[in-house]
């Protein structure tokens, strides 16, 4: 055979396969609805590129020399793999085998992993799933070298050459330990609010300055944040051991037991959470299965 596999007809590959298992030209010709003459062609290029007859003319059609015998099976392998490599995906969740790596803040953790995991359990539990924290400096080269596969984010922080949905809007809540005397009644003035001992989370470390602080000072009010901690996830714990009160993206404490909720006396505006993927797994069937998924478990709690 010339070994030159850039000049290789894949077509021809197939005619020959239609040959060895019609042993009739004819009939291949029918197989590969083509004319009778084309085949002919084609087993004459067939000829000339592995140099070998390949097929001897008989009464009864043509039967395959020792070469043709010989490439029977590797060329229905190549044939096979070849067309496995065009069939659509087809992703089976229940019997999946895979990781699937996110980045997310640990109020994504709490927010929006945590459910996604529990719906992993029931559909896909041989799936696997790594995180890591957000880091937005380096968000999309992770996603492209496939160290990450998404990222938990919100809007302004994923990059805009990446695709995104949005999972869901979120407000924030006061929060304080229950039968907190401060909200006893089921209200809290702002004057009251501006007056508590207040704790918040800085990601950075330090600051006593978020969100809240941004929105009293619209309104010519100040609050005293007594704590400063870099993570949502122990600010439960510390509130139901004090009194020191917390406003917190809601979905933070939807489920936490020994706390109480009560709406700000002033308007926070909330944020929204997407999540980002890049082109590299777009239309893969397991991801989008994925991503699927974890959209629903959002819009569900």
């Amino acid at each position: 055979m010339k070994a030159d596999i850039r000049t290789l007809d894949l077509n021809l590959l197939k005619a020959l396969d239609a040959l060895l298992d019609e042993r009739n030209v004819t009939r291949a010709a029918q197989r590969l609805a083509l004319t009778q003459p084309a085949v002919s062609g084609m087993l004459t290029r067939l000829r000339e590129r592995f140099d070998d007859p390949l097929f001897v003319r008989t009464q009864r059609g043509i039967i395959p020399t020792e070469r043709a015998l010989a490439l029977a099976g590797p060329v229905k392998q190549i044939l096979s793999e070849v067309e496995n490599l065009l069939r659509p995906q087809v992703f089976e969740p229940a019997t999946a085998d895979m990781v699937l790596t996110l980045a997310a803040t640990d109020y994504a953790l709490q927010a929006v992993v945590v459910p996604f995991l529990s719906l992993l359990r029931r559909e896909a539990p041989g799936i696997r799933v790594a995180v890591l924290p957000v880091q937005d400096k380096w968000l999309h080269a992770q996603l492209e070298r496939g160290e990450i596969d998404l990222a938990l984010v919100t809007p302004d922080d994923a990059p805009a050459d990446l695709h995104a949905r949005r999972l869901f809007d979120e407000h924030y809540v006061c929060v304080t330990r229950a039968n907190h005397p401060a909200i006893r009644r089921g209200k809290l003035t702002l004057d009251r609010f501006c007056a508590l001992d207040h704790a918040l989370v800085s990601y950075t470390g330090g600051s006593f300055q978020g969100v809240t602080d941004d929105a009293l000072a619209r309104l010519g009010r100040t609050r005293r944040v007594a704590l400063s901690v870099t993570s949502f996830l122990v600010l439960p714990e510390i509130l139901r051991q004090s009194d020191l009160i917390a406003v917190v993206p809601s979905r933070l404490v939807a489920h936490a037991d020994g706390l109480a909720q009560i709406a700000p006396p002033l308007d926070i505006p909330g944020f929204k959470k997407s999540m980002a993927w890049h082109e590299r797994t777009h239309h893969d069937a397991a991801h989008r299965w994925a991503r699927e998924a974890l959209f629903r478990t959002s819009a569900t709690q």
